[in-house]
C-alpha cells in the first residue's frame, strides 16, 4: 500500500495478508465501480452482500483472529469506501460483538453463524433523538417485563443498517431496576418501525434510520443474558471505538493515495503539480498523519489481543486518529483544488464521509474526557 510508509502490513502473517488482499481485490473490483453512484443516490448495494460474504471476514474476532487482522480488513474497506466500511463495522463490530460478548451460549449459536455468513444482517440501536453523549445516564427507551415477554417503548436515531437489518440490538432501561439491558429485536416484530434518514451529507450509502418502538414485544429468549448494566454496553463500545480509529486511518489513506495519484497527473504551468514544493509539503503532511495514526491503531490492536487494553486506550485512538483524518482529507482537497469537491476525482466522498467518522462512536470531546480522567484521576464530565 502506498500509504503504509512504515510497512505495518508486514506484521501480518502470510495467511492474514492473503485475507487482506482478498478484501482489497473485492473493494477494488466490486465496490469502487459503484461507490459514487450509490453515494449520490443514497442507495445501498445489496447485491454485493453475497460477494462480501464469500470473503469469510464477518465474525473474524469471534473465531480467534487477531485484532490486527480485523483492523487491516476494516482499513481496506474504508480506504475505498467509508460507507461500506461503516456498514461492515455496524454488522461485524457492534451487532455481532454485542451478541458474542453478552449473549448466552444458546444465543451465540443461534445468531452468530448466520451473521458470519451474512445471511442475517445486524444493527445496533443505542443513540436516541434527544441523547448522544449523555446516553449512559439519559437513556429514555424503556423495557418492562411481562412474564416471558419484554415490552419496549422509545425511539432511536442514526441506526445504521436498520432499514433492512434482520436483527437489531436495542438498548433499553429496565423500568424495574433502572439498569440498561440489551435485546435482539428481529425484523418484522410488531411495534418496530424504521424510517430512513434523508438528506445526509456524509456516508450517504449507509442506511441510517429513525427507529420507533411502540409496545414492541420481545421474548425473554431474545434478551442478551450477559447485559445487566450500561457497563456491559460500554465494554462493546471500548472495542468498537478502536475499529472506528482503523476506519479513520483507512479513510485518510484513501484520500492520500488519491491526492498523490492526482498530483502526478495534474499539470499546471507546464509540469505535474507533484513537482511543486507546496504540494509535496501537503502530501508529506498527509502521509505523516496516516503513518502516526496507523502506528497507534496497530499498537492498540496488540493491546487488545493481549487483553490489557482499557477504555482510555480506545478513546485516545478514536479521538486522535479522527482529528488527523479530518486534517488529512482537507489537505487532499486543497491539493486537488476545485476538483476535490466533486465525486469524479475520488476525493469528495472522503472529505464528506470523514465528518461522520469524526463524530460517531463518541465525539472527540467525550473521548478526550475519558483519557483526561484516566491520566488525572479526576472526572470532568458535566
Amino acid at each position: 500500500m502506498l500509504g503504509d510508509f512504515y510497512d505495518y502490513f508486514d506484521l501480518l502473517d502470510q495467511e492474514e495478508r492473503e485475507t487482506v488482499l482478498r478484501v482489497r481485490e473485492f473493494m477494488t473490483e466490486h465496490v469502487a465501480p459503484v461507490a459514487d453512484e450509490m453515494w449520490t443516490n443514497a442507495r445501498f448495494p445489496h447485491h454485493l452482500i453475497p460477494e462480501l460474504a464469500k470473503l469469510d471476514v464477518a465474525g473474524l474476532p469471534y473465531r480467534g483472529a487477531r485484532s490486527l487482522l480485523t483492523g487491516f480488513v476494516v482499513l481496506e474497506m474504508n480506504r475505498v469506501d467509508p460507507s461500506m466500511g461503516t456498514f461492515f463495522g455496524v454488522h461485524n463490530g457492534l451487532a455481532m460483538g454485542s451478541i458474542d460478548r453478552l449473549g448466552s451460549q444458546e444465543q451465540r449459536e443461534r445468531w452468530l453463524p448466520p451473521m458470519a455468513a451474512m445471511e442475517k444482517i445486524g444493527a445496533f440501536a443505542l443513540t436516541e433523538p434527544e441523547g448522544g453523549s449523555d446516553v449512559a445516564a439519559g437513556l429514555r427507551t424503556t423495557a418492562r417485563r411481562a412474564g416471558d415477554t419484554w415490552v419496549l417503548n422509545g425511539a432511536k436515531r442514526w441506526i445504521g443498517n436498520a432499514t433492512f437489518a434482520d436483527l437489531i440490538v436495542v438498548w433499553a432501561k429496565d423500568e424495574a431496576d433502572g439498569q440498561v439491558k440489551g435485546f435482539v429485536v428481529e425484523k418484522g416484530t410488531p411495534g418496530l418501525t424504521a424510517v430512513k434518514i434523508e438528506n445526509k451529507i456524509a456516508l450517504r450509502t449507509v442506511q441510517n434510520a429513525d427507529i420507533t418502538l411502540t409496545n414492541c414485544l420481545v421474548p425473554e429468549a431474545n434478551r442478551l443474558q450477559g447485559a445487566g448494566s450500561f457497563r456491559d454496553t460500554a465494554a462493546i463500545l471500548r472495542k468498537t471505538r478502536g475499529g472506528v480509529a482503523w476506519q479513520a486511518v483507512g479513510c485518510m489513506m484513501g484520500a492520500y493515495e488519491t491526492a498523490l495519484a492526482y498530483a502526478k497527473e495534474r499539470e499546471q504551468f507546464g509540469r505535474p503539480i507533484a513537482g511543486f514544493q507546496l504540494v509535496q509539503d501537503l502530501l508529506v503532511r498527509m502521509l505523516g498523519n496516516v503513518t502516526c495514526s496507523l502506528g497507534m491503531v496497530v499498537r492498540l490492536a496488540q493491546l487488545q489481543d493481549a487483553d490489557v487494553y482499557r477504555d482510555e486506550h480506545s478513546a485516545m485512538a478514536k479521538a486522535f486518529c479522527t482529528v488527523r483524518m479530518r486534517e488529512a482529507v482537507g489537505w487532499g482537497r486543497e491539493i486537488m483544488g476545485g476538483n476535490g469537491i466533486v465525486l469524479d476525482y475520488g476525493m469528495g466522498r472522503f472529505v464528506a464521509d470523514s465528518e461522520a467518522i469524526y463524530s460517531y462512536e463518541g465525539t472527540r470531546e467525550i473521548n478526550s474526557l475519558i483519557v483526561g480522567r484516566a491520566i488525572t484521576g479526576v472526572g470532568a464530565f458535566v
